[in-house]
């Protein structure tokens, strides 16, 4: 099974459902296609499953399930995928698709991409061969950095405190 997860932004991202969709026509995807749409929820499809916010049990059950995940470039989601041992393909909402206010996104997929964590979806009408290298690919196991995060934090406010 595929999930795909479009973030709750308040913008639609029909391209990334249309790229999908035409896989699916083209034969590329025969598996079992769940979608959450948030604000693109109205997208027409008869091959995907389309919710637009899945409650949080459901939504973490469908994580372990499925085989891949297909999601925006959003770092929760993509962190979710990774904490949960999945190949995860990841495409930027575009400002000037007017799918998100900025392109940060771009810059998020490419450091998790660049790591090895998970394949970038920057070509819309390559998604068939990202399909096919996603069955091979191995992601590089997450780390969470928060730790050593939080002790770094503390650090600078145990020295700011003393002074």
């Amino acid at each position: 099974m595929i999930l795909v997860t479009l973030g709750t932004q308040d913008k639609k991202f029909y391209r990334l459902l249309d790229a999908i969709q035409k896989q699916i026509d083209n034969k590329n995807i025969n598996e079992k296609v769940i979608v959450q749409a948030g604000y693109s929820k109205n997208f027409q499809s008869e091959d995907m499953e389309i919710f637009d916010l899945i409650p949080m049990d459901e939504f973490d059950e469908l994580i372990k399930r499925c085989d891949l995940l297909i999601t925006h470039g959003g770092v929760g989601s993509i962190i979710t995928g990774l904490k949960n041992d999945k190949k995860v393909i990841a495409a930027a909402r575009l400002k000037e698709f007017g799918e998100h206010t900025n392109n940060h996104q771009l810059q998020i997929i490419e450091n998790f991409s660049n790591g090895g964590y998970i394949l970038n979806l920057n070509d819309f009408d390559k998604l068939d061969e990202l399909l096919k290298k996603s069955k091979k690919f191995r992601p590089k196991k997450y780390k969470s950095n928060t730790n050593n995060f939080i002790k770094l934090i503390e650090s600078e406010i145990d020295e700011k405190w003393k002074k």
